[in-house]
Order: C-alpha cells, then sequence, then structure tokens
C-alpha cells in the first residue's frame, strides 16, 4: 500500500525520451547491476537514480556522474552489494553514502535520511524509508527528481517543470536551505547561469546576501570544487553579463579579476579553449601585475603541480608577456626546458589576452603541440672517448655550456664552437 501511495503522489508525468534516456543510461552502464543487487534484497528494498543525472537528462546534458538513493541503510546497503559480488568502500558512511565500483564505474549510494543538526558545514543525520523525506532536505527542486531504472520519474517539488521554465528554486524556505549547508550560494550562482531563463527573484538574492559571510566557514577544497564546476560551464560567459551572479561571485572570489574575460571572445579563441581545463581558466582570471596569483595559490593551497604550472604563466608574463614578437626560435629554449603544457599555456594565454586575434599565435601552438623536445647529440660519452675529457667536475661544466649554446642556437651546435668550449 505505501508504495502504491508513493507511487500516486511523487511519480511525474513521464516524457518518453527521458524514459528512454534512463533506460539507456541503465543499459550503457553498470547501474542496472546495482539496481538488480538493492531490488532484490527485500520485498521492501528500492533504489532510484537522483539529482545531476536525472536533472541532465531532462536538459538534454552529458551524464558525467550517477547518484543513487535507496530506503536501505548503509550497511544493508554493503551486504546487498556483498552478496552480488560488487566492490563497495564506505566513503561517508556515517552520512549514509556507500560507493560502489564496477569495472572503473563508480555509484554513490545514499541511504535517505533527514538532518537532525547541520551547521552551514557539517549534518548530523538520521537514516529514513520516506522518499518525501529525502527530498525536503535537498536544495533546489531541479535536484530533487528520482527516477526508477525504468524511467518512471518521482518528483515532488515539480523540479522538471521548474527545470524547463528556467526557474532556479529552493526546496522550502530559502534562508534555511542556505543555512544548512553555505555552499549552495555557489551552487545557487551555477545553476543559474547554467539553466535560468528567468530574472533572479528578488527573495531570493536577499537571502543569498544575508548570508554569503557564511562562505568563509567552508573548506578551501569544497569551494574549489564549486569554483571548477562553475568555470566549465559552457555558458559561463553569462557570469560576467549578469550584474547580481557577478557582485555575489566576486564577494565570494575577490582574486578572480578578470572574471570578464570570456564574455567578448571570438569564435577561433572560444575553439582555442574548448578543450582547456580548469587550471588553464583559473589562470586567465587570476595573474595580472600584482601579487594577486601568489596570493590566491597560498590561500587555496592548490597541488604542487598545478602550482608550477600557473607559477610558470605568472612569472612569463610578468618578465615576457609584453613583447610583442612570438617566434619559434624564441620559444624554442622555453620549450625544451619547460615542457609542451608549459609553452602551449603561454602561448594560449597570450593570444586569449590579446584583443586581436594573431595568427601567429595559432600557428606556433600548432606547431608546438606536436613537437617533440630534441635530444642533445652530444653526451658525456662522446666527450670522454672522443675529446678525452675526464670524469668530473670538468664534464659536467662543459656539458652544460655544450646544451645552453645548442639550445639558444635553435638546437644547433657549430663543430668550432663544440671545440672552443671543450678546450677552454
Amino acid at each position: 500500500m505505501k508504495k502504491f501511495l508513493d507511487i500516486i503522489f511523487l511519480r511525474s508525468n513521464n516524457l518518453s525520451y527521458i524514459s528512454e534516456n534512463i533506460k539507456d543510461l541503465t543499459k550503457k552502464t553498470s547501474a542496472n547491476k546495482i539496481f538488480e543487487a538493492i531490488n532484490s534484497f527485500t520485498s521492501e528494498s528500492e533504489i532510484r537514480y537522483v539529482g545531476g543525472c536525472i536533472r541532465k537528462i531532462i536538459n538534454k546534458e552529458k551524464v558525467d556522474d550517477i547518484d543513487l538513493a535507496t530506503n536501505l541503510v548503509p550497511e544493508q546497503v554493503c551486504e546487498a552489494l556483498k552478496k552480488e559480488n560488487i566492490n563497495y568502500y564506505k566513503t561517508g558512511i556515517e552520512h549514509g553514502t556507500v560507493t560502489a565500483e564496477i569495472n572503473g564505474e563508480k555509484f554513490e549510494i545514499t541511504s535517505l535520511r533527514q538532518d537532525v543538526f547541520t551547521d552551514g558545514r557539517h549534518a548530523k543525520v538520521k537514516f529514513s524509508t520516506n522518499w518525501k523525506d529525502d527530498s525536503l532536505r535537498r536544495d533546489f527542486t531541479i535536484n530533487s527528481i528520482y527516477s526508477d531504472g525504468d524511467g518512471n520519474l518521482f518528483d515532488p517539488h515539480n523540479g522538471k517543470k521548474d527545470l524547463e521554465d528556467g526557474l532556479v528554486n529552493f526546496i522550502g524556505d530559502a534562508d534555511q536551505r542556505i543555512k544548512e549547508d553555505y555552499l549552495r550560494i555557489l551552487r545557487y550562482l551555477r545553476f543559474f547561469i547554467n539553466y535560468s531563463k528567468n530574472p533572479h527573484d528578488t527573495e531570493i538574492i536577499k537571502k543569498l546576501k544575508m548570508n554569503i559571510d557564511g562562505v568563509s566557514k567552508l573548506s578551501k577544497e569544497r569551494l574549489l570544487d564549486e569554483l571548477k564546476k562553475i568555470i566549465q560551464l559552457s555558458t559561463i560567459e553569462r557570469l560576467s553579463k549578469d550584474k547580481i551572479s557577478l557582485e555575489l561571485f566576486s564577494i565570494i572570489f575577490p582574486e578572480l579579476k578578470d572574471i570578464k574575460i570570456f564574455s567578448n571572445l571570438d569564435r577561433s579563441k572560444k575553439m582555442l579553449l574548448q578543450d582547456e581545463d580548469f587550471i588553464f581558466f583559473l589562470s586567465l582570471m587570476i595573474i595580472d601585475d600584482t601579487d594577486n596569483t601568489d596570493y590566491f595559490l597560498y590561500k587555496f593551497n592548490l597541488s604542487k603541480k598545478d602550482q608550477k604550472r600557473i607559477k610558470v604563466i605568472h612569472n612569463f608574463y610578468k618578465e615576457k608577456m609584453q613583447k610583442k614578437i612570438f617566434t619559434e626560435n624564441s620559444m624554442n629554449t622555453f620549450f625544451y626546458y619547460n615542457g609542451k603544457q608549459a609553452v602551449t599555456d603561454i602561448l594560449k594565454f597570450k593570444l586569449i589576452k590579446s584583443k586581436k586575434n594573431l595568427k601567429i599565435y595559432e600557428e606556433l601552438i600548432k606547431l608546438f603541440e606536436t613537437k617533440s623536445k630534441p635530444i642533445m647529440p652530444i653526451n658525456a660519452d662522446m666527450l670522454m672517448t672522443k675529446y678525452k675529457v675526464p670524469e668530473g667536475k670538468e664534464l659536467g661544466d662543459k656539458l652544460k655550456l655544450i646544451e645552453n649554446e645548442w639550445v639558444n642556437n635553435n638546437f644547433q651546435i657549430s663543430d668550432t664552437k663544440l671545440e672552443n668550449i671543450i678546450n677552454n
């Protein structure tokens, strides 16, 4: 009886294209094995897709991760997966989340729950078997849409209609939802610039501004992860064109000085950015003539690899970016010592920042993207056997001098120059 009433009150009208795409998702991924394991565990057990994957299917976006919800408690989830020999990890079991892995595919499975206590960063939860109760603790109506494996939607807050109408609405009281997790301020901005077809609701903006100081309580990791999602949106240019979104975003990330960089790019520059990653996008917004870059890297504690990459662009910008002429010869030395990634980053940075679309940069980018690092034709064995240079400090010093001459001369060295270095 309970399941029957659940279907009556929570299932929305199902459109065929949504249903078919959800069925397709179940068929083409290993999600079908998760569904079988959970649904067969007891006569009452049930699992559904939820959140982002359903939102993206409805909006005809690519699904890149799959979240699942179940009326089983975490220990039962583990037992059900173990029974079917499915690998799992207790990634956030205290909050009800178990991650299943099949053939390299990962699925987050979260038990239905209610918030007992929240402080804007963390939540204490209790588990539930009620799908409506679980939906009430979610952030936005467009994220509270569930579906079974056959594509039947369960939509207690009319999230599908809001998504189709381009509305970003909090579930229940916006102030309460925000105070439960201040990251929802940034999530609101992300969903607004990606889905909205309407102006901001004045009451929602009022609540966002009232609570914006709470963002400072969040971990740098969570902020950076959300920033990454925002920056890599195909609709990112809407951020700089929407005055309210830009104002809120700039309060949270004052170090992102050049957010408007994406608003006036021509087609070729947009194409150039198509396959770029978060770190490069970030460099475009934080690098300037001040110590802003260093402060951002310190504040958010990026990985050493990412810091190095941004610092290379930053240092080159400060020292040489104002030079008008870039040639293959002028970039060869930098390419040899810093690698392909560094030289293409610099060239793309220069091109994107330029007011003009200079063909020379596009040609150089293509050249260095396919260019291999040359191997110096002279090595230690050759110096010792042919030129009788003794092993030790002298050998190392001469090799370094030869390498510098070879690199600075476009990977060439004359016999005369070589002998001069060896004999001096």
